[in-house]
C-alpha cells in the first residue's frame, strides 16, 4: 500500500497556517481583530523608539584630508584624500564628540544628518583633542537652530548580556542601526585606526556583539532606555561580532577635564571666572576685549552668544568654541539688572602677551634680514607701560633675570614670544632690550 506520511505532512502545514491566522494577542484576541492602529502599537518596541528619539542627534562625518608622502624618487608630496564617520550631538547649540581619528588630519570637516530630519550639510570646526583617549569636539559652524541631543547615561551600573543599541555610518551607509547586548567590561586592548597612523591602548572599553564596523567610529552606543553610555571607537577585524565602546564617563572626564579646559580656548576675553556654578567675573584685565565691552568685575555671566550659562561646565563648553576674531555677545547679571554687551574676542597669543607685559605687537621687518615685534599697543598702566616703552619702540631681546649667565631672547613671531612669556612664573622680574630710532635701550620690568 502506498504511505500516507505527505497527507500529514500537508495537513500539519495548514494546521500551522491556520494557528498563523489566529494568532492570540496579550488580552486574548486574535491579531487580525485588531484595529489598524493597535497592530501599529504593538511594533512600537523598545528598540524602535530608541531608534526614533536618538536618530535626530547622530551625525554622519565627512573630512577632506592631505597627507605628505613619498613618491617612486624620494620626493615629498602632498596626497589628498577623504575620510568618514559618526558623531553625537552634545549641546542643542552645535557641539559634537567623536573620535579623533576620524578628524585627525581634516582640511575640512562636513556634518549631516538622517536627511527626512535635516537635509542641510554643514561646516564643523575642530576645537579641541585628546589623541591619547581618541576622543575630539567639534562644533557646527554658524548655526542658527536649535539641534536635538541624545541625554547621557552612566557606565558605571552596565550589566553583561544588557541589550544595547549602535548607530553609525558603516561604509558611508548612512544612520545604520544594530542591535546587540553586552558581551564584556573593562576590556584593555590595543587599537590600530586604519587611515588615520594612530595606535592607541586602552585598559577600560565596552565589548559588544552589536555589529560595529568602519564608519562607526564616534556613534553613539545606546541602552535600552535611549542613553547614551559609550562612544563606539574600535571593531576587531580579525573575529566576527567583536565590538568595543569608550564608556560615557570616562568621555564625561575627558570632555570637563581636558576637551573643554581653559587651556584648549583660543579665544582671550582678559578675565577669569568663580570656579563654581555661579560664574561671576574675576580678575578683569584692564584693556582687554571684555573691559573694552563694558565687563564688570562681580558680573555673573548668563549667556555667551547664543549659549546660555547655568554652570561652570557650560560656560566653559561655550567658551571653547568661541573664535578669535568673532563678535560675540555677552549676557550678564549686574545687580537687578540684565546688560547684552557686544565683545570680540582676541587671539590667545595677543591675550598672553598683553596680560603679562601689557603690549600688543606686530611683526615688522627692518632692512633686508632684520624682523622684529614692534609695540602697537600699550596697557595703561602695564609692565611696559611703567618703565617707559612706547608705541612703536622694536623688541630686540628679551632675558630672564636670573643668575649671572642669561640667555638673550629674540622673537621674530608672537607665537615664540608668548611662549617665552607663559615659561616665566608671575611676577617675575625680567631685562629688556628694545630698539627706538637706532638707539638701543634696556630695562627691568616685572611681568603680572
Amino acid at each position: 500500500m502506498p504511505k500516507k506520511k505527505p497527507i500529514y505532512l500537508f495537513a500539519s502545514l495548514a494546521f500551522l497556517a491556520a494557528a498563523a491566522g489566529a494568532q492570540i494577542t496579550e488580552n486574548g484576541l486574535p491579531i487580525d481583530q485588531l484595529s489598524a492602529q493597535e497592530r501599529f502599537e504593538r511594533r512600537l518596541t523598545q528598540e524602535v523608539q530608541v531608534v526614533a528619539s536618538a536618530t535626530p542627534a547622530v551625525v554622519f562625518i565627512e573630512t577632506d584630508t592631505k597627507t605628505r608622502v613619498l613618491d617612486f624618487w624620494g620626493r615629498v608630496r602632498s596626497r589628498s584624500g577623504r575620510s568618514s564617520g559618526s558623531g553625537v550631538v552634545l549641546s542643542g547649540s552645535g557641539f559634537i564628540v567623536t573620535n579623533y581619528h576620524v578628524v585627525k588630519g581634516a582640511t575640512s570637516i562636513r556634518v549631516s544628518f538622517e536627511k527626512s530630519i535635516d537635509d542641510q550639510v554643514y561646516e564643523a570646526d575642530l576645537l579641541s583633542f585628546v589623541e591619547e583617549e581618541d576622543l575630539a569636539l567639534l562644533k557646527i559652524r554658524g548655526a542658527r537652530k536649535e539641534f536635538a541631543t541624545v541625554p547621557l547615561g552612566t557606565s558605571s551600573d552596565l550589566m553583561i548580556g544588557e541589550r544595547v543599541l549602535a548607530i553609525g555610518n558603516p561604509y558611508g551607509i548612512t544612520h545604520t542601526v544594530s542591535v546587540g547586548i553586552i558581551s564584556g567590561l573593562h576590556r584593555g586592548i590595543k587599537i590600530n585606526t586604519p587611515g588615520s597612523g594612530l595606535s592607541l591602548q586602552f585598559d577600560d572599553l565596552i565589548q559588544t556583539d552589536a555589529s560595529i564596523n568602519p564608519g562607526n567610529s564616534g556613534g553613539p552606543l545606546l541602552n535600552i532606555n535611549g542613553e547614551l553610555i559609550g562612544i563606539n571607537n574600535a571593531v576587531n577585524t580579525e573575529a566576527e561580532n567583536i565590538g568595543f565602546a569608550i564608556p560615557i564617563d570616562r568621555v564625561r572626564e575627558v570632555l570637563e577635564q581636558q576637551l573643554i579646559s581653559p587651556d584648549r580656548y583660543s579665544a582671550w576675553l582678559g578675565f577669569e571666572t568663580s570656579q563654581d556654578d555661579d560664574v561671576v567675573v574675576r580678575d578683569l584685565v584692564s584693556g582687554s576685549p571684555a573691559a573694552l565691552a563694558g565687563l564688570r568685575d562681580g558680573d555673573r555671566l548668563l549667556a555667551l552668544g547664543d549659549e546660555a550659562i547655568d554652570s561652570l561646565e557650560s560656560y566653559r563648553l561655550a567658551r571653547v568654541g568661541l573664535r578669535p576674531g568673532h563678535l560675540t555677545s555677552i549676557r550678564v547679571q549686574r545687580g537687578e539688572s540684565t546688560i547684552s554687551l557686544p565683545v570680540q574676542a582676541w587671539d590667545k597669543t595677543d591675550g598672553l602677551i598683553y596680560e603679562r607685559l601689557g603690549v600688543r605687537v606686530e611683526p615688522v621687518a627692518i632692512g633686508r634680514n632684520g624682523r622684529f615685534l614692534r609695540l602697537s599697543a600699550l596697557s595703561s598702566g602695564g609692565p611696559a607701560e611703567a618703565i617707559g616703552l612706547h608705541r612703536g619702540d622694536l623688541i630686540n631681546a628679551l632675558r630672564k633675570s636670573r643668575g649671572r649667565l642669561t640667555q638673550a631672547y629674540t622673537f621674530r613671531y608672537r607665537i615664540d614670544l608668548a611662549q617665552f612669556l607663559d615659561s616665566i612664573d608671575p611676577a617675575a622680574e625680567i631685562e629688556i632690550e628694545i630698539r627706538r630710532e637706532g638707539e638701543l635701550y634696556r630695562g627691568k620690568l616685572q611681568l603680572k
